[in-house]
């Protein structure tokens, strides 16, 4: 049976106002299977990726520094964003059955936006913590304490959950008629706001400014703090100084960039109704494609997880074979060409 068939029995099942209907990223069933499988094999990969990183700061002491701890939490929340998103994704790739309920909407889009609105804070956090390190080093030890790391994770947790209720407040206080087509493969709710019936401007200007906060806020965090970084940096002398700090800040550099392009192209930037495509085609980056680059970036080239690495694989006790190097040796050369 075709997608099209599929979709129109879905629609003669789905009654009014109880539901939304996504329309996703294509209806032929070959793409479909396919991006399925990629999907599967990206949903896998980023979990085990960011879960690793939450095993190693864990268990090892010495990455057990700010850095490190809310490089955990980063982790953590790929971990829930990915999963409050991409399960439900490959559902409907695989049976083609694309009616989302109202409350199976609600959760995946307040998830998707209170994890994405707390990972804006934490990397303003975490650029944060880098100007410390840097430009304060005396500071440094008092400033992020254990207690002052904790309440800058809880807070951004708070602010991002925080955020998540009053945008769904807003948004379904507004009714909604008829058979709501969402264009896209999840229910992002700036999407679903565009379906509703009556006049959303007012709502629409609110859930704007508190976007433009969330995310402006930490990102102007982000550019004074390297602003101050780079200053600091062309005032070293050491060349080795330089190779130190550029190492340190160039992965939350790049994770930054990656993420808050994405975001920024979809919840500040004027939306056109000359590419209806647009917004899940930029979703793809962030949904999928982010998510699974981050634990990749900060840690291909980062020594102390290749050594916290080799120290969790030597636990396990390889026997060595004489004449081959064994499974311990082998990634241990791997990870060093990596930090060549």
């Amino acid at each position: 049976m075709t997608c099209e068939k599929d979709a129109k029995m879905s629609v003669e099942n789905f009654t009014s106002g109880t539901g939304f209907i996504l329309l996703g990223l294509t209806h032929q069933r070959k793409e479909q299977i396919l991006l399925f499988m990629v999907f599967l094999i990206i949903y896998l990969l980023t979990v085990l990726g960011n879960l690793l990183i939450i095993i190693l700061v864990r268990i090892d002491a010495q990455l057990r520094t700010p850095m490190y701890f809310f490089l955990s939490h980063l982790a953590g929340l790929e971990i829930v964003y990915v999963t409050g998103s991409l399960p439900q994704t490959l559902a409907f790739l695989l049976d083609g059955n694309r009616v989302l309920s109202s409350t199976r909407c609600i959760l995946q889009g307040s998830t998707g936006l209170s994890t994405g609105s707390t990972e804006c804070l934490l990397l303003g956090v975490m650029a944060y913590d880098r100007y410390l390190a840097i430009c304060k080093p005396l500071k440094y030890a008092s400033a992020m304490d254990k207690t002052h790391q904790l309440l800058l994770a809880t807070s951004c947790w708070t602010i991002g959950f925080l955020f998540s209720v009053v945008y769904v407040a807003f948004l379904f206080h507004h009714p909604f008629c008829g058979l709501n087509y969402i264009n896209h493969f999840i229910c992002e709710l700036p999407v679903v706001l565009k379906l509703a019936c009556d006049d959303t401007k007012l709502t629409e200007a609110i859930l704007y400014g508190l976007s433009a906060f969330i995310v402006l806020v930490p990102f102007s965090v982000i550019l004074c703090s390297y602003s101050c970084i780079l200053y600091s940096i062309f005032q070293m002398q050491s060349a080795a100084g330089w190779h130190k700090a550029f190492s340190t800040c160039g992965s939350h550099l790049t994770v930054v960039t990656l993420f808050y392009g994405t975001v920024i192209s979809m919840y500040i930037i004027p939306q056109s109704n000359s590419f209806p495509d647009r917004d899940k085609q930029i979703a793809v980056l962030y949904v999928a494609v982010t998510p699974l680059l981050n634990p990749i970036i900060y840690t291909l080239r980062n020594r102390d997880v290749h050594r916290a690495v080799g120290k969790l694989l030597r636990r396990k006790s390889f026997k060595r074979n004489d004449k081959h190097p064994s499974l311990v040796e082998l990634v241990c050369i791997y990870l060093k060409s990596c930090s060549l």
